[in-house]
């Protein structure tokens, strides 16, 4: 008998950050095939890694995948694995070896997971509280993860750990002008150097209340999207630091069309007072396997042909074992910017 397996690739990119999503149908005789998807980030206080297993049907016995997908045993192995992750240092460049420091993974369930592909709410995870090292100056970290399944295979993966200390955002304070024009503003940073892929976010955050009512917290954001290193400039005299530009009419232009017009007097629109509070800069970085991940996702999505990307670094399975970080920090408005938009009376804005 002959057996089809069919393998829906999960949806992580998300959060880093991006937001790509991808369903991968892989048709092969049937056998026990682990998928493992697991993006460690030395800043977080858990680390998750999703195994589970192919769900197959028969050429004599038909299955509808999406239909399966929503059943959790369908997915998910029986009892629990033996997984755990081993910590490897290269100390001064050297070779990288075993530190002795095991990490077993333990099960948990979460439950808020929103309906879609899979089943839900509830989710089955296996995670991690320990402390996941990214280095610092010459020494550096990997970590391999190795799951053994019930039928005594194993899945093994092995990823550098992106968020070194190098890693920081170096702009200070941003300004933005009301009146048309060219001129732009820079987001500098240092790069990670086990990084290839970044995304940048600027946001400005105030609060508004209108007359009678609770205050509120508002945004504005925008996102540069994933680029790789290389897309990004290079400062004249740095080895390592990188900018990318951006138009300093943004910010007038993004409160625009969130605030619109004269708020205050318009007759449709009670009185508003509004106030200024910081303005974050966010970046992502995240490592090679993720990187080659993203990347193998979008020449299929800009392919003029149907193609299967099928990208992978999981030994004896499919899916990603990587590593992925985010830093942010609240810089400074400038001054001539704070009194244009204490100068625009209809939009409210008022000092503390």
């Amino acid at each position: 008998m002959k057996y089809r397996l069919f393998i829906l690739v999960f949806i992580l990119f998300i959060s880093f950050f991006f937001s790509c999503t991808t369903d991968v149908d892989l048709y092969a005789e049937y056998k026990d095939e682990g998928i493992v998807y697991a993006m460690l980030d030395p800043r977080a206080d858990t680390n998750y890694v999703k195994i589970t297993r192919a769900f197959c049907g028969t050429n004599d016995n038909q299955i509808n995948a999406n239909e399966v997908a929503l059943i959790a045993d369908s997915s998910n192995y029986p009892g629990k694995l033996d997984a755990r992750i081993i910590e490897l240092i290269s100390t001064h460049g050297g070779p990288y070896e075993p530190t002795g420091r095991v990490i077993v993974l333990d099960t948990i369930t979460l439950h808020n997971k929103e309906e879609g592909t899979f089943y839900a709410p509830d989710q089955c995870f296996y995670y991690t509280t320990e402390p996941i090292h990214a280095g610092e100056g010459r020494n550096r970290y990997k970590y391999r993860l190795r799951v053994i399944k019930p039928n005594g295979d194993s899945l093994t993966a092995t990823t550098d750990i992106v968020g070194n200390e190098e890693f920081a955002i170096m702009t200070g304070g941003v300004s933005f002008r009301h009146a048309p024009t060219y001129a732009t503003g820079k987001i500098l940073f240092m790069a990670d150097g086990n990084a290839s892929l970044y995304e940048v976010t600027m946001q400005f955050n105030y609060r508004e209340q209108k007359a009678g009512q609770e205050m509120k917290q508002k945004t504005v954001s925008r996102s540069f999207g994933p680029r790789t290193l290389i897309e990004y400039i290079q400062l004249v005299g740095s080895d390592n630091c990188y900018y990318l530009e951006y138009s300093v009419n943004w910010l007038f232009i993004a409160l625009t069309d969130a605030i619109g017009g004269d708020t205050i007097h318009d007759t449709n629109h009670p009185d508003v007072t509004r106030y200024i509070d910081d303005f974050v800069i966010t970046i992502s970085a995240a490592g090679d396997e993720l990187t080659n991940y993203y990347l193998a996702h979008e020449a299929q999505a800009n392919s003029p042909v149907s193609l299967i990307s099928n990208y992978t670094n999981i030994e004896g399975g499919y899916g990603l074992f990587s590593s992925r970080t985010r830093i942010e920090r609240s810089v400074y408005i400038s001054a001539n910017t704070r009194k244009e938009l204490f100068g625009i009376s209809s939009w409210g804005f008022k000092e503390q």
